[in-house]
């Protein structure tokens, strides 16, 4: 397919909820709400967390099978069977800042609403790049409050990325 000489109309057609690649991906349980990254993220971690690919699984066996939690639960992606609760957020291309954190007044408070928060850098392809996995407390150094969104996000910078456990890297 020519995608040059589509309109851009054609091209949004493309890449549509109702195109055939997204309801596919829908059908496998891949996706589950609107948020397209995000939910490629949560499905990228529960493959490499529950050892799925065995190309994988060298870099990954010592990691703990994940169980992700209900679309919509805000601040717990997953659990781990030992009661670990995970938070997991997914950067793609350049954009270095992950989605949202809510319950402000909690994060505030320092009241711990997951016990590790797991952040997948993907490249332009949607193919992971890193994964980085943070504490509370390593969340707690980072994290920046957002006043027009009444909530908190991390910036992932290089610093941060030589200062955490990097769980993988391409």
């Amino acid at each position: 397919m020519d995608y040059k000489n589509l309109s851009t109309e054609e091209l949004f057609k493309i890449i549509s909820p109702s195109s055939p690649p997204r309801q596919e991906l829908k059908r496998r349980g891949v996706i589950r709400t609107a948020n397209i990254v995000g939910e490629i993220g949560e499905f990228y971690t529960k493959k490499f967390f529950n050892k799925i690919d065995k190309k994988i699984y060298t870099t990954t066996k010592k990691l703990p099978n994940l169980t992700l939690a209900a679309p919509g639960t805000k601040n717990v992606d997953a659990l781990g069977r030992d009661g670990k609760i995970y938070s997991i957020k997914c950067i793609a291309g350049k954009n270095r800042t992950t989605g949202s954190f809510w319950y402000p007044d909690k994060i505030r408070k320092n009241i711990k609403t997951f016990d590790y928060l797991i952040i997948l850098m993907l490249d332009f392809e949607y193919i992971v790049d890193k994964i980085l996995e943070l504490s509370w407390d390593d969340f707690s150094k980072y994290k920046k409050y957002n006043k027009t969104m009444n909530n908190f996000q991390i910036s992932v910078t290089n610093k941060m990325i030589d200062e955490y456990k990097i769980v993988y890297k391409k």
